[in-house]
């Protein structure tokens, strides 16, 4: 059997290996740990449906509850989901050792220590990028929720259904809407097979290649360089799609969160203003990582999306609002979100 580009289960061992240790608990916290975020996230569901006017099917799985090397293992296999066909293309074009074997290893290595750090910082996520016939989850990543109230010193119970508001509006999103997943995965799709590099470029710069191409899964925007390099004008079109689609996710999930106010969260208000005071002043190796990674602008996507939504709801309404919903063209472009009275104009005349 051929070698693959990238060494999967080498990415997940290094990734594994070098991810952070949670916070000191015994298992009987851990547990209720557990059992606190189960039941917050289903807590969620009806606040963030009251919230934001989106029903989504009531049949879902319930939230996953997982540590980081649960989520490493998720994010490998959605990365070897998309990546697949262009990294098998790789390797029809040179199925030589250098590549099937040195570079699936380099590449594996360089892979996991990213994902490896990221699994210190993610707070949830909904996979929305799973193989056909495989259900999405929403996922909580309970070792890292608990570990930042800490270090925000905020209540932890607070906290907890803070973040799975914002999760929860994810889930929605992508099963509220019933064309928005299948958009995003024909989008992304798109976008990773315009990769077009020679097997003896990818060896020397698989790790920036694949880091490009992972950052932008992720939503972030320090790729952008190293991608728009290797894409044709219409796929660079194709980039900016999902730049857009990512800064309205995140700015909506951003806008709930929050929106719920102290009836339902009580220290809502003192949570967020501690919560983007460590957005913006992470720890000096934080700072450096953040900006290889690019994520200074993931920073930037969350208040410019929630400025496009807070805009567009200001001008009509929530309902008026939801319109983005209704079909691929009412998504805003990336012009729009930084004038969301363009946006209105443009769907409301």
């Amino acid at each position: 059997m051929a070698t693959d580009v990238v060494d999967w289960n080498l990415a997940l061992t290094t990734g594994s290996r070098l991810a952070p240790k949670g916070p000191e608990m015994d298992l009987a916290e851990a547990r209720t740990v557990v059992r606190q975020l189960r039941g917050l996230a289903t807590e969620a569901i009806d606040p963030v449906r009251d919230c934001t006017g989106l029903v989504a099917p009531s049949d879902a799985p319930p939230a996953a509850v997982i540590d980081r090397k649960v989520w490493i293992e998720s994010n490998i296999d959605a990365f070897r989901y998309v990546l697949q066909p262009v990294l098998d293309r790789v390797r029809a074009s040179d199925p030589s050792p250098a590549v099937t074997e040195v570079g699936s290893r380099i590449t594996a290595v360089q892979m996991g220590a990213v994902l490896a750090w990221l699994s210190g910082k993610v707070l949830g996520q909904y996979e929305a990028l799973v193989p056909m016939g495989q259900s999405p989850r929403l996922m909580l990543i309970a070792p890292n929720i608990v570990q930042v109230a800490q270090n925000l010193g905020v209540e932890q119970r607070d906290f907890q259904l803070w973040v799975c508001l914002h999760e929860e509006t994810h889930r929605v999103q992508f099963t509220a809407v019933p064309w928005l997943s299948d958009y995003f995965t024909a989008e992304t799709k798109t976008l990773v097979a315009a990769i077009d590099v020679p097997a003896s470029e990818l060896l020397g710069k698989s790790g920036q290649l694949l880091g490009a191409v992972m950052q932008v899964l992720r939503g972030k925007e320090g790729a952008q360089a190293l991608l728009l390099s290797v894409l044709s004008p219409t796929q660079r079109e194709v980039f900016d799609r999902i730049s857009a689609l990512m800064t309205l996710l995140e700015g909506h999930a951003d806008v709930v969160m929050d929106e719920v106010g102290p009836e339902v969260v009580p220290t809502v208000a003192s949570i967020r203003a501690r919560f983007n005071e460590r957005r913006k002043q992470p720890g000096t190796m934080d700072s450096v990582v953040r900006k290889v990674l690019g994520m200074d602008a993931k920073m930037r996507q969350y208040s410019e999306g929630a400025a496009f939504v807070r805009g567009a709801i200001d001008s009509v309404g929530m309902a008026g609002f939801n319109a983005v919903w209704d079909k691929p063209a009412n998504l805003p472009s990336l012009a729009e979100i930084a004038e969301p009275a363009d946006w209105v104009k443009r769907i409301h005349g």
